[in-house]
C-alpha cells in the first residue's frame, strides 16, 4: 500500500417546496457516511459506506480491492503531486443562521415570495428552498488531518405564463456559503417579481431568423460559456482521455487577448470549499490570461502527471473524488455596457441560460439562452425566444471584441461521473463579433 486517505462526511438538510401557493414537501434530511482509498502500484481501490465508525474495515477492503486489481493488470506508478495541510482562513460567516429560524417561518416568507409571483397573467409558480450543514473531515497516511463546516442554502423561484395555448416561464434563483440573509441580500421579492415579468414577456416575444450575427452576451451566458465550453475542457483528466479541445495547447495564444479566465474555489460563491477532497487547501487557479491557456485543473494524481497545482478534486458525498471546476468565470475588463450597445450597432443581445449541451473533446457547443433583444443602431429592440447560441468554442473565445466591466456569478449543480456538485460561474458582458444564432426549439 503506498498511500491512503479517508473521508467522514456529516450532513443535515432541509428543503420546502411550494407549488401554486401549497406546500408540496417538507423534508428533513440526516445522513452520515465515509469514504476511503487506498492506491497500491498503479492502482486505485475505493470504499464508501453508511457507517463512518468502522474505518479499519473499510480500509482492509479498498487495500483488498487496490491490490487484487494491480495483481490482475500492472498499471504503471501513480506519482501524487504533494500538499501541504490546508490552512483554514476567512471562512464564510453566517449572519442567520437558518436553524434558529422555525419551519413555520420560512413557510410564511415563501408564501409572500409566492404572492409577488404571481401577478396578472401568472398561471402557475413554484418556489423551492434549501439548506444544509454539512462537516467534511479529511485524513491520510501522509499525515494529513483537517476537518471543516459549511452552510449552504438559497431558493429558487419560477413562475409560468400563459395566453392563447402557450406557455412560458421566468426563472430566478440565488444559491450560495451563506445564512438565511441571502433572501435579503439578493432581494428575493424582487426576483420573484422579475420570474413573472420574464414569463410575461416572453409570451409577446419573437423567434429570430437564424444566422450569423454579431451578438452580446449577459453575464449568465457568458458564465454558461466559461463553465461549460471552457472549464470542462481544461479538466485534467478530460485532457488525459483525449477528451478536450485544448490538449496540448499549454501556453498558446487559444483566445481574444482581452480573455482572463480563473477558477477559484476560495471565493464565497457556491462553488467554495476551504479544502477539496484530497485535502488541497483553495487557490485560485488562472486558466487563461490575455488570451493565453495558462493552467489545468487538476487532482493530486493528475498534477503529478502534467505538473501544476492540485486543487480541483471534488465529491458529492462519499462518492470517489474526481476532477470538478468550484467558481470558474472571465475577470472583468474595461468596456461599459451601453458602449457595448453602440459598438454592436446592430445584431442581437442574448441573456440568461436554459441549459444546453458541449462536447469538449470536439470543442462544439449548443446553449439555449433564456431570452434576447434585436439590437438595431445601439437600442434594444423587439424581444426574442426560443434562441440559442452554437459554434465552436476557439472560434468565440478568438471572436471576442469587447469585455465589460460588470462581471456577475450565478449558481448551480454541475454534472460529472453521476455526480453533482454545487459551483458558480460568471462572466461580464462580452461582445463577440460573429456568432450562430438560430431557434432554441
Amino acid at each position: 500500500m503506498d498511500f491512503y486517505d479517508t473521508r467522514v462526511i456529516k450532513s443535515v438538510s432541509t428543503a420546502i417546496i411550494l407549488d401554486n401557493g401549497e406546500i408540496r414537501e417538507i423534508s428533513n434530511n440526516f445522513s452520515s457516511g465515509a469514504a476511503v482509498r487506498v492506491l497500491s502500484g498503479g492502482t486505485w481501490g475505493f470504499v464508501s459506506q453508511d457507517n463512518p465508525e468502522n474505518l479499519n474495515e473499510a480500509l482492509a477492503s479498498a487495500r483488498k480491492l487496490a491490490e487484487a486489481a494491480r495483481d490482475r493488470s500492472h498499471r504503471a506508478q501513480i506519482k501524487l503531486a504533494p500538499v501541504e495541510k490546508p490552512t483554514l482562513r476567512n471562512l464564510p460567516q453566517v449572519v442567520e443562521n437558518p436553524r434558529d429560524i422555525s419551519i413555520q417561518d420560512k413557510v410564511k416568507l415563501l408564501v409572500e415570495l409566492e404572492k409577488e409571483a404571481r401577478s396578472d397573467g401568472i398561471k402557475s409558480t413554484s418556489i423551492i428552498y434549501s439548506e444544509s450543514l454539512t462537516t467534511v473531515s479529511y485524513s491520510s497516511s501522509e499525515g494529513l488531518d483537517c476537518e471543516y463546516t459549511l452552510n449552504r442554502m438559497g431558493f429558487a423561484v419560477s413562475a409560468v405564463a400563459m395566453s392563447e395555448g402557450m406557455y412560458q416561464i421566468g426563472r430566478e434563483s440565488r444559491f450560495g456559503v451563506s445564512g438565511f440573509e441571502i433572501f435579503k441580500k439578493h432581494d428575493a421579492f424582487g426576483l420573484a417579481r422579475k420570474a413573472a415579468s420574464t414569463a410575461i414577456e416572453l409570451l409577446s416575444a419573437k423567434t429570430p431568423k437564424g444566422g450569423t450575427y454579431p451578438v452580446i452576451l449577459d453575464q449568465e451566458l457568458a458564465g454558461v460559456f466559461i463553465h461549460e465550453a471552457v472549464g470542462h475542457a481544461v479538466e485534467a483528466d478530460h485532457v488525459m482521455e483525449g477528451n478536450s479541445i485544448l490538449a496540448g495547447k499549454i501556453g498558446e495564444q487559444i483566445a481574444s487577448p482581452l480573455i482572463t479566465a480563473y477558477d477559484d474555489p476560495s471565493l464565497h460563491e457556491f462553488g467554495y470549499y476551504p479544502f477539496d477532497d484530497e485535502g488541497a487547501e483553495s487557490k485560485r487557479t488562472t486558466l487563461i490570461r490575455d488570451g493565453v491557456l495558462k493552467s489545468y485543473l487538476h487532482s493530486r494524481e493528475t498534477a503529478g502527471i502534467f505538473g501544476g497545482e492540485s486543487r480541483n478534486s471534488r465529491a458529492q458525498g462519499y462518492t470517489r473524488p474526481v476532477i470538478r471546476m468550484s467558481n470558474t468565470f472571465i475577470g472583468d475588463g474595461e468596456t461599459k455596457f451601453d458602449e457595448m450597445l453602440s459598438e454592436l450597432k446592430d445584431g442581437i443581445y442574448l441573456k440568461g441560460s436554459r441549459g444546453g449541451q458541449v462536447n469538449p473533446g470536439e470543442g462544439v457547443f449548443q446553449f439555449n439562452a433564456e431570452r434576447g433583444y434585436m439590437v438595431r443602431n445601439g437600442e434594444l429592440t423587439t424581444p426574442l425566444r426560443d434562441v440559442s447560441l452554437s459554434g465552436h468554442t476557439l472560434e468565440i473565445l478568438n471572436n471576442v471584441v469587447a469585455v465589460g466591466n460588470d462581471r456577475e456569478m450565478n449558481s448551480g449543480r454541475c454534472g460529472k461521473a453521476g455526480q453533482l456538485v454545487p459551483v458558480s460561474d460568471g462572466s461580464p458582458h462580452l461582445l463577440v463579433r460573429r456568432a450562430m444564432v438560430g431557434g432554441a426549439g
